[in-house]
């Protein structure tokens, strides 16, 4: 072919391109309009929609990363942290400036003083235990700590801390103020109102439960519902165990004889336990069912997930 036809072509084949794109443009402006045109007419609701699934700019995803830095502050809390403080500052003092203590309560707190006690006056705490944390703000904590000592004597501090966004550091940012303990909580009626007679079928299950559990005297597995695993405690920490008091929820607990297969009671337990150190006055609850014409133990209400049924 020659050049001459060549270009002929190519110059051809441009204005028919040229069209081909400007007809394309054409028809996304009419179906535009005609999308919005009757969004228009379908109401406020779907014009909106017309509107935001045009052919517009893509908006980013908002990101999850705020909502998780958020969330971490807030579990952050900085219970530990102030309660090493005031340990380490209860027993540092300004006049031993370079002591240990002093220089841990310094890197915790670089902007409080020190105390400065009497030689010989201010025992140092026998421990110091934080017992109350609240969220101020965020970031912002009021940790209140518990100071004993050897005397008996308790002393409450509050101290404010801060906490990066993060929650991954924290920053004592004022002094400790003593303040008063937390207050007693009202304590409602127990639901355990059913007196279970000592000489009883579930009495004396719970005693022989227990001395296994307690005692090691004998396979706790033997006292246990089928599917239901308790390790005993090991080594025993007692050498005998009597059961002082047993009450119940429901009134089968109570029945002369085991009631039928499946039935399933609630307990508080009281023991009394002994070793060579003394005697211990225990509290369990614990939960069993009747199988086969006796009580099993069911579950162990200890506050904890253990094995199997035992909680």
């Amino acid at each position: 072919m020659s050049p001459g036809k060549q270009a002929s072509e190519s110059d051809a084949s441009h204005p028919m391109a040229a069209g081909a794109r400007l007809e394309k443009m054409r028809r996304r402006v009419r179906l535009s309009r005609l999308a919005l045109f009757t969004a228009i007419a379908a109401g406020p609701v779907a014009l909106g929609v017309a509107v935001m699934s045009g052919p517009t700019t893509v908006a980013a995803a908002p990101s999850d990363k705020p909502a998780a830095v958020r969330s971490a502050a807030a579990a952050a809390d900085p219970a530990g942290y102030a309660q090493v403080f005031v340990d380490a500052w209860l027993r540092s003092g300004a006049d031993d400036a370079n002591g240990a203590q002093a220089r841990l309560a310094q890197s915790l707190a670089p902007d409080v003083d020190l105390p400065d006690p009497v030689a010989g006056a201010q025992p140092k705490p026998a421990t110091v235990t934080a017992v109350r944390s609240a969220q101020r703000e965020d970031g912002e904590w009021a940790v209140t700590v518990a100071a004993q000592y050897a005397d008996g004597r308790l002393r409450y501090f509050v101290v404010p801390v801060t906490a990066d966004a993060n929650g991954a550091s924290f920053t004592v940012t004022g002094a400790p103020g003593a303040v008063a303990g937390p207050a007693r909580a009202a304590v409602g009626k127990p639901p355990y109102g059913v007196s279970v007679p000592s000489d009883g079928d579930l009495s004396l299950a719970v005693g022989e439960f227990f001395g296994a559990y307690l005692t090691g005297a004998g396979e706790v597995d033997r006292y246990l519902a089928p599917e239901v695993k308790l390790s005993p405690i090991s080594p025993a920490p007692y050498t005998a165990v009597a059961v002082q008091r047993v009450s119940a929820v429901e009134e089968a607990a109570a029945a002369g004889k085991v009631p039928a297969d499946g039935t399933a009671v609630r307990v508080l337990v009281q023991v009394e336990a002994r070793d060579s150190g003394g005697r211990w006055p225990l509290g369990y609850e614990l939960t069993l069912k009747a199988r086969s014409g006796r009580w099993e133990v069911a579950a162990l209400e200890s506050g904890t997930a253990q094995d199997g049924g035992a909680r």
